[in-house]
């Protein structure tokens, strides 16, 4: 009797395990159930991991690719399509910014001064006048000069490397200075250069009202409001100084220092061998064309994001923005 219910109970047992569903593992994308029965194979799809991240991986791409233009340092820009809105930025008290604005608008005024005294304004206002750039320029203040721009350079290199909060984009600020100062030991070592120094520094006065649009006007008002306070007035004012200069400096003088260079390279290239180019003017022309390509791609910006504004119907906002 005994061993006969053993026999049962196994028998009972070996049932029950046999119709009990069985989950296996076929490495695909799914998990296997097997019916002891032989009733087949039923899969059930497996459930997707939930992503560690809290964005899904589109977002991610997508937001991965959106760049950061240098003009929305300065504008006012939607961050969806980049065009430029009304108005200008409001900038709220920042000790840190604040007060590095404040060093470059009272330094920057000896380098410009300076600059300034170095040249023949009656050659360079002459329109009929046959002289070229090299000779306009006097140098009679160039020592003073040239000590008091490397200054300001070390000195604002210095202190954007300790203070980055100090400006809104230190890597690129880090990466100009770095530049500059290259480009500053080539009237070093061949004083005759000056002339090159000289030009080139000339965009500091767009660089003084860049800052000073900012400074001055922190409210973020529209520079064409029609106004006719002192506050108005002076922002109209750097506004279209501003412009000019960007014109007149970035897009037109710097390509025509281009020209210049790539001409007395040439000309010194044939003399020395054409096998070689080790003359001073092949660095300046590498660096200078560093410079030319960021005006470019910075004036590219700023048409661009304006032009995508009038696009879209907001051309009188942004006139008025502006």
């Amino acid at each position: 009797m005994g061993s006969k219910s053993n026999n049962n109970a196994a028998t009972k047992s070996n049932v029950a395990t046999a119709s009990k569903p069985r989950m296996v593992r076929d490495g695909g994308s799914s998990d296997s159930i097997t019916n002891g029965g032989g009733g087949g194979v039923v899969r059930r799809p497996r459930l997707l991991r939930e992503r560690s991240s809290s964005a899904p991986a589109r977002t991610r791409i997508r937001n991965r690719k959106r760049r950061h233009l240098l003009v929305e340092d300065h504008y006012r820009v939607d961050p969806d399509n980049k065009k430029l809105l009304p108005g200008l930025p409001i900038n709220d008290d920042d000790w840190a910014r604040d007060m590095h604005d404040f060093f470059n608008l009272i330094s920057l005024v000896p380098v410009v001064v300076l600059n300034v005294l170095n040249w023949n304004w009656d050659i360079l206002l002459d329109p009929h006048s046959k002289q070229t750039m090299q000779q306009a320029w006097t140098g009679d203040w160039f020592p003073s000069f040239y000590a008091i721009t490397i200054g300001y350079f070390v000195a604002d290199l210095i202190w954007v490397w300790l203070v980055p909060s100090c400006v809104k984009s230190p890597g690129v600020i880090l990466q100009h200075h770095i530049a500059t100062l290259l480009y500053l030991t080539i009237p070093y070592v061949h004083p005759e250069e000056g002339w090159l120094m000289g030009a080139c520094l000339s965009v500091e006065v767009n660089t003084w009202l860049l800052i000073a649009r900012r400074v001055f006007n922190k409210q973020g008002i529209g520079p064409w409001i029609i106004n006719v306070s002192c506050l108005s007035i002076r922002i109209k004012l750097i506004s279209i100084l501003f412009y000019v200069t960007w014109i007149g400096i970035r897009c037109y003088i710097y390509p025509k220092i281009m020209t210049v260079l790539w001409s007395l390279w040439f000309t010194q290239w044939m003399k020395i061998g054409m096998g070689s180019f080790h003359t001073h003017f092949f660095p300046a022309l590498v660096l200078h064309s560093v410079f030319c390509c960021l005006n470019f791609k910075w004036s590219f910006d700023l048409f661009m994001s304006k032009w995508r504004a009038i696009r879209s119907g907001e051309k009188s906002k942004i006139d008025k923005g502006l």
